[in-house]
């Protein structure tokens, strides 16, 4: 196997300027989540279970598996019993998704936990899973005349436990020490993961139940409230032309990882834009966003500025934000340490 995890390949790889800011913007997202689930934790379940059952139908309709109007939400809700192929393999995705989002933060990526998340997205159907393929699964295209052609030969069934665990290997080294970012391994893994495809089925599904612990781990909690699969749902023909254009020579070492990287910041960067249209249209009732600047100021360092007020509560105008600023240094709250534009606040209590 010559994937992405080949040694100092990651560590050594160049990254384009827009792909450095893109993951500088997301460093921001991610710095601002606390806040987010601090200020409305009530509204944020509600969110939360929105995703949750969008993240179940999206991800199973990108492989067509579809259920009847309605029937996602009670499958997703444990009030109905799944009725055929479609509907076990939902349910069998419900289960997979909360587990991670119940104990993602603390599972190991092994090749036993993905044989383990995979038998769950099956255990409700006649054939179970939770075993390496045995025959081969190439992708492949049917052309308009009907005839067929081979988009891509994954790795042979023979070689798929090797595979598996040189992928979660190499995946443990990128990751020691911090050697290289979470945003530039995550996608790596998920390519190389695609590329293997281990399992007769269920390898798209598993591959976005995989992203999302993943990234959980390494603190992008957006998709605990707003649906990544919805997101990709949305740009199918982009993700599949990502993920072509990334796999081409992949088997030899020479396939070049950013086209697939970007779609996935991208993604990740849909998501948290979203989440903050969300999260700025909440609790619009009077002195809601009075008391939202409150409460992010008592989160804030010892010494903040203006700036950083008004990038952690979008939504909030800026005379809101001057005057709690000014009716807090009256109260004895706060005070101002340097004038002028650019001014430097800092909390009494400190």
């Amino acid at each position: 196997m010559r994937g992405s995890f080949t040694s100092g390949r990651l560590e050594q790889m160049t990254v384009p300027m827009a792909t450095a800011r893109s993951i500088g913007l997301l460093g921001e997202y991610k710095g601002k989540q606390g806040l987010f689930e601090r200020q409305a934790p009530q509204f944020l379940d509600a969110l939360r279970e929105v995703a949750r059952v969008q993240s179940i139908e999206s991800s199973n309709r990108i492989e067509g598996v579809v259920a009847a109007v309605g029937r996602v939400a009670q499958i997703a809700a444990q009030n109905a019993v799944p009725e055929n192929r479609s509907e076990q393999e939902i349910a069998g995705y419900r289960d997979a998704l909360a587990a991670v989002h119940a104990s993602g933060l603390g599972m190991e990526v092994s090749c036993g936990l993905i044989l383990q998340l995979h038998r769950d997205l099956y255990r409700f159907g006649a054939t179970p899973g939770g075993a390496w393929k045995r025959t081969q699964n190439d992708i492949v295209d049917v052309l308009p005349d009907g005839t067929h052609r081979v988009r891509f030969s994954p790795v042979a069934p023979h070689l798929v436990e090797g595979s598996m665990t040189d992928l979660v290997d190499g995946y443990r080294r990128a990751n020691l020490e911090s050697r290289v970012d979470p945003l530039i391994s995550i996608p790596a893994f998920i390519l190389d993961f695609l590329c293997v495809h281990p399992f007769t089925d269920g390898n798209g599904r598993l591959s976005r139940i995989l992203n999302l612990m993943l990234l959980y781990q390494a603190g992008y909690d957006v998709g605990r409230y707003i649906s990544l699969e919805r997101i990709i749902e949305g740009s199918k023909d982009t993700y599949y032309e990502a993920l072509q254009a990334s796999s081409v020579g992949w088997h030899d070492g020479a396939h070049d990882l950013m086209p697939w990287i970007e779609y996935s910041h991208g993604v990740l960067i849909a998501a948290y834009v979203e989440f903050e249209q969300r999260v700025g249209q909440m609790g619009t009732g009077r002195g809601a966003k009075r008391k939202r600047v409150i409460e992010c100021i008592g989160h804030m360092p010892g010494t903040f500025r203006y700036a950083d007020i008004e990038r952690a509560c979008p939504g909030v105008s800026r005379p809101t934000i001057v005057r709690v600023l000014g009716a807090l240094r009256d109260a004895g709250e706060i005070r101002c340490i340097k004038g002028g534009r650019d001014a430097l606040w800092e909390r009494v209590d400190q």
